[in-house]
């Protein structure tokens, strides 16, 4: 239930506080005094849109609260809690718009988006305005209040969730399918590509070293010659040879006796270069020993690299990137042949949603077809207290002739309407005129309004195009809502009026040359006056005083007794 309104420097406001009670509360006012300035405020912080031009002139921002009490609505509870909201009992929704047009919005005190505030308000207030006389000429208003009626509106929604979830798995289904062609070819390339790689099968580093082997290979004469040269020149020169005349040059030094430090170590320096040269003579004759020069070896290896080089040039890639490109190939491959698997799973899970989809569809038909009847029923039953006793009403569940999932379930539902005796029914849009429409729509929004999960309901002048006894039908019908919950109704017929539990006027006041919207709660006397204005305009006359004095009474049965 709506606690508490705060209101500062919105439009015409400056600062307004109104605390709200249960039951029927109508809202009143001379025109032009901005009746309905506290809806548009309350709508605010219920996720409307709006931009900085709301902002009162000399101001730098609009702030804007709401109180709830949510102890008797478990879903908003729900709603809260999940989103570590909750604030035992109570729940604040405030928005504040600046000059600059940033907008912010904050649940409890918690900053949030603008969709939360959205998605929130739906679960604490129901707005019923004069606009839905048009919405109800469309269609989707027709689906909207008949699964609102039903209770299927979960079901709705879930089964516009599959309906998407498949739309967007057949649009990548389509997209896989269209690159199919092409796909198919790159596997063939791929493959192809592959083949050659693996049967090559390039080692990593085995380019390097078949160009070394090569190498050794191909120079193998030189080296031979070359050892044989340093191993004659070291030791196998019987004329004079490296280690022979170390040899000599240590014997001469180590015949010297008390030699100095320096020349010792100078000694110990041509004894070590000895053992050095003594192990590469033998390091070269082991080489000698083992090499091999394989002619048919190096033609093997020729023909290798070649093969090598060749393949790296078609690939465009340096002959030692083939084993990189190979692995990087196979990964593009095996990337394709996982489409092929996502193709699968893809037509699998659209098959899934197909059923998934028909079986809640059906469903919700059902329960839309049961909604129907009893909704066409009691809205007849509207239509006759509210001056159209001829007049006929029926939903019509059109099936859908498609093979596609349609959002919104499996058949059209359209409100077919006949205002006079002998006319057939048809759409809305084709036969009812102003007042008729306003009293359809007031039927229909009347009916949903009293099958609302929702406590707090607002009708913004929904009784337009309606006068005289119809009025008052109309008052009883909303101060019937009110007496199970809470019922705002913004009105101009003082019939409507009467029948409030509380009574607000809006009105303005003229504070240091500027102009101001104020509300205040109306006593009953207050209320007689501003019934009588409502029926006789500015001047107050003893029998519009007394006129309004009288549907008050008969209006407001308990309040007469209590005086009496």
């Amino acid at each position: 239930m709506l606690l508490h309104i705060s209101v500062q420097n919105y439009a015409i406001v400056d600062h307004l506080d109104l605390e709200l009670q249960q039951g029927m509360s109508v809202i009143t006012g001379e025109t032009g005094a901005g009746k309905s300035i506290m809806l548009d405020a309350l709508s605010l912080t219920l996720g409307a849109r709006t931009d900085s031009s709301i902002v009162r002139p000399g101001a730098d921002k609009a702030d804007i609260l709401s109180s709830f009490d949510v102890a008797q609505i478990p879903e908003a509870q729900q709603w809260l809690k999940e989103r570590e909201l909750a604030n035992e009992q109570q729940c604040i929704l405030r928005r504040v718009i600046t000059r600059e047009g940033r907008s912010r919005a904050y649940i409890n005190g918690t900053p949030c988006p603008l969709a939360d505030l959205k998605a929130l308000g739906e679960l604490l207030i129901d707005i019923h305005s004069q606009h839905e006389h048009q919405s109800l000429l469309k269609t989707d208003t027709h689906r909207r209040l008949l699964d609102e009626f039903a209770g299927a509106t979960e079901h709705s929604r879930a089964v516009q969730n599959l309906a998407q979830r498949w739309r967007s798995t057949q649009q990548q289904l389509q997209q896989l399918s269209a690159n199919e062609e092409q796909q198919r070819a790159q596997r063939q390339l791929l493959t192809y590509q592959l083949e050659e790689l693996d049967s090559l099968a390039v080692r990593a580093g085995e380019v390097e070293q078949l160009e070394q082997e090569h190498k050794n290979l191909s120079n193998s004469e030189t080296l031979l010659d070359n050892c044989r040269q340093i191993i004659d020149t070291c030791s196998d020169n019987d004329d004079s040879n490296l280690l022979s005349i170390l040899a000599s040059l240590l014997q001469r030094a180590k015949a010297i006796s008390a030699a100095p430090q320096a020349f010792i170590q100078a000694t110990e320096l041509l004894a070590s270069a000895q053992i050095q040269i003594e192990e590469a003579v033998a390091e070269f004759n082991h080489f000698i020993d083992h090499f091999e020069a394989d002619p048919q070896r190096q033609q093997w290896i020729e023909e290798r690299l070649d093969s090598i080089y060749t393949l790296a040039r078609k690939h465009r890639v340096l002959p030692e990137q083939l084993h990189d490109l190979q692995a990087q190939l196979q990964s593009e491959l095996d990337a394709l042949n996982a489409g092929d698997a996502n193709l699968e799973h893809l037509q699998q899970a659209a098959a899934l949603l197909v059923n998934d989809y028909k079986e809640k569809a059906q469903l919700l038909s059902k329960l839309r077809a049961k909604a129907a009847k009893k909704l066409a029923s009691s809205v007849m039953q509207q239509l006759q207290l509210l001056g159209m006793p001829d007049g006929q009403f029926s939903v019509l569940l059109q099936p859908l002739d498609t093979t596609s999932l349609a959002p919104h379930g499996l058949e059209n539902i359209e409100f077919l309407v006949s205002a006079n005796p002998g006319q057939p029914l048809r759409g809305l849009a084709k036969v009812a005129s102003g007042g008729e429409l306003s009293r359809i729509s007031l039927a229909i929004q009347v009916i949903t309004a009293q099958t609302s999960r929702v406590p707090t309901l607002v009708f913004d002048e929904v009784d337009v195009g309606i006068g005289g006894p119809t009025a008052e039908i109309v008052g009883q019908l909303l101060r019937q809502l009110g007496a199970t919950g809470q019922v705002l109704t913004v009105t101009h017929l003082p019939q409507v009026a009467a029948q409030g539990h509380q009574h607000l006027f809006v009105h303005k006041e003229r504070r240091h040359k500027s102009t101001h919207t104020a509300v205040k709660l109306l006593t009953h006397e207050q209320r007689i006056e501003e019934v009588a204005r409502m029926l006789g305009g500015i001047d107050l006359t003893d029998e519009s005083l007394l006129h309004a004095r009288k549907i008050l009474d008969t209006a407001q049965p308990a309040a007469m007794a209590q005086r009496a």
